[in-house]
């Protein structure tokens, strides 16, 4: 095994030079069995049949060169292989046939002129075949601990898949499973197709391991079904790459991701209308700040689909930024889309940078996302996180409105209603700021809104990815509270939301998400367990495999979000988002409050900060000296 190994090192040009001697020696071969066939009896050439010999090689390798049959990789080689195979000999045959009887030589008998390419055929591709299946052997060989799969949906997809996997030899491939009931009984390429009551069965008998789900076409609600379905099975459930990765045909395990986080969430997302979209963006020019950041970069990529004129891309981190602009040159030119892209470096505390902005660029929209938003991060530095989330947004809106921009939408958290810490009650203050500020407003000034939403699935910072990580490492995952309870939504619904709030705000809104049944933190833990073919480690299962660790609420945590203040939410344009009613300062008395908490964020005075937050900020309570050094759990915006 270790010298057939050897050969898979070898040079590409001697791998190559080694394929065509081979070939050369099939076209002889053929030749020899089409005239002993044709005779009878074994042959021996004479006298002018050694030039029909030497015709095939002859021939044959400039033709397969000419059809790049020595430019493929056997060990992916397939039907298109065969079928280029196929045309090379068709014409190999038809020229040879000219050739030898433009010679007119007798020794060339008429039915050799068919049976030596049918040969020939037969035998390349055969030697084709089998060195795939040999190449295949060895790479299989190196594979350890194989996975036993199923593949969750017979179709085009899942075909396809385990067209892939037959190469790789990362998976034992031992079923599919379809939920039309006139494929289970039957098999795809020697392999059952099981209905989804058998599944349970097969995974048990046949020792199954994991599960993949090929169902790119279905629903929302059809796989959030199928998925609860498998988190009883002792699997790990992954997804399909999309459908441009499958067309390359080099899917590996490393291309199965693990599944969404719409997956997680148990509930359909919400959808956008297109209209309030794009009467608000077609054409005109943009301005994101927090760009680069998990809502911020989801906002300019969903802006881009309605074709603005120009977009503003502002952030304070340079890395960030560089690379949210190469990506979106890119899709603009995979799109041939002519959208001016602008990256703006800049912090939102500098106010002369801001107007400078807007007075250059003329925005005719602000969505503003740019904020400190991790609770310990801004219950540690205080005065850092007043500056940027409330003074910001002060900034920002006031620039916007000297520059008459049309609309500015602040991204604002369920952490802002009656707030437990730092983070929440600062951007409530932003709220406040933008209500004040809308209630002064001259006709045809900026018109001001805030969005509000829980939780965001997969952004930076949030539950998942800090669970995933624990469960690659095996656990413990960590865990506030039992019974820690969460709004959540995916990045996509948060950016939709805030672009559709800004077309149907006219001033001083703040609109909330109707975001269905909240999660328990530790059933979103447990579902990830499941769902990676594992299982919690309790009281009731002792031997499971990884652990639940309950590390106590920080101060300033809540058991529970809430995302109105107030209880009389009215109805708005989209079924799914909401617009609240609730009390806010007036301007002059707020600014008084401003100027109050501003000189106590410049000299780092905590508690008058924090007299001044619970003078304007309704419900909010707070507990001073809290230790947030340790990792939350707990997702931000």
């Amino acid at each position: 095994m270790e010298a057939l190994r050897e050969v898979l090192d070898w040079p590409r040009p001697v791998k190559r030079l080694v394929v065509i001697l081979v070939d050369m020696l099939l076209a002889l071969l053929a030749t020899w069995i089409a005239y002993s066939l044709r005779y009878e009896t074994l042959h021996w050439p004479e006298g002018g049949q050694w030039w029909v010999y030497l015709l095939g090689p002859v021939l044959a390798i400039p033709i397969f060169v000419r059809f790049g049959l020595y430019r493929a990789i056997f060990r992916y080689t397939g039907m298109d292989a065969l079928l280029a195979t196929g045309q090379a000999i068709g014409l190999y045959a038809l020229l040879r046939i000219v050739i030898l009887y433009w010679r007119n030589w007798p020794v060339f008998p008429l039915t050799l002129g068919v049976l030596q390419p049918i040969i020939f055929f037969v035998l390349i591709g055969s030697s084709r075949v089998l060195a795939r299946a040999w190449l295949a052997g060895i790479s299989h060989g190196k594979q350890q601990n194989q996975g036993r799969l199923l593949i969750f949906g017979a179709g085009a997809a899942g075909v396809q898949t385990s067209t892939a996997l037959a190469v790789t030899g990362h998976f034992k491939l031992l079923g599919f499973v379809d939920e039309d009931p006139t494929k289970a009984g039957q098999s795809i390429n020697g392999v059952p197709v099981f209905s989804v009551t058998e599944v349970a069965v097969v995974v048990k008998n046949l020792g199954i391991t994991d599960i993949l789900l090929a169902i790119p076409s279905a629903s929302r609600e059809r796989r959030n079904k199928i998925i609860q379905s498998l988190r009883s099975l002792p699997v790990h459930t992954r997804t399909l790459p999309g459908l441009t990765d499958l067309a390359s045909g080099r899917v590996t395990v490393t291309d199965f991701r693990e599944l969404d986080v719409e997956d997680l969430l148990g509930r359909a997302a919400v959808t956008p209308q297109a209209d309030l979209l794009a009467c608000s963006l077609f054409n005109q020019t943009i301005l994101v700040t927090g760009a680069a950041g998990s809502i911020g970069s989801e906002l300019c990529r969903q802006i881009l689909k309605e074709r603005p004129r120009r977009l503003l891309l502002l952030d304070h981190h340079e890395f960030g930024l560089y690379s949210l602009h190469r990506e979106l040159q890119t899709w603009c030119r995979l799109q041939a889309l002519d959208i001016e892209l602008v990256p703006l470096l800049a912090s939102v505390v500098n106010r002369r940078r801001l107007d400078w902005i807007c007075a250059t660029y003329q925005p005719d929209t602000v969505y503003h996302a740019a904020a400190y938003k991790h609770v310990p991060m801004v219950e540690c530095n205080p005065s850092e996180g007043i500056l940027n989330n409330v003074f910001g947004t002060l900034n920002m809106a006031q620039a916007a409105h000297a520059a008459r921009v049309a609309s500015f939408v602040l991204v604002s958290t369920d952490k802002a209603v009656r707030p437990t810490n730092l983070m929440g009650a600062s951007k409530r203050m932003a709220e406040l700021v933008l209500q004040a500020l809308a209630s002064q407003n001259e006709r045809h000034a900026t018109c001001f809104s805030m969005v509000r939403f829980g939780n965001v699935l997969g952004s930076s910072g949030s539950v998942v990815p800090m669970f995933r990580e624990q469960l690659a490492h095996g656990g413990p995952l960590t865990i506030t509270h039992p019974e820690v309870t969460r709004y959540f939504m995916t990045i996509p619904e948060a950016a939709q939301l805030v672009l559709q709030a800004a077309a149907m705000a006219v001033g001083g809104e703040v609109f909330v998400l109707e975001m269905g049944e909240p999660v328990k933190i530790i059933d979103l833990a447990r579902r990830l367990v499941s769902l990676a073919g594992l299982q919690v480690r309790d009281a009731h299962q002792p031997d499971g495999d990884v652990e639940l660790s309950f590390i106590g609420l920080r101060p300033g945590e809540k058991l529970y979000e809430e995302l109105l203040i107030g209880d009389n939410p009215t109805a708005t344009a989209h079924p799914r988002i909401m617009k609240a009613h609730e009390d806010f300062m007036a301007w002059p008395e707020l600014v008084s409050q401003l100027q109050r908490l501003q000189s106590a964020a410049i000299e780092e005075d905590i508690e008058s900060m924090r007299l001044v937050l619970r003078k304007c900020v309704h419900g909010f309570h707070d507990e001073p000296g809290a230790d947030f050094s340790a990792t939350t759990t707990e997702g931000s915006l």
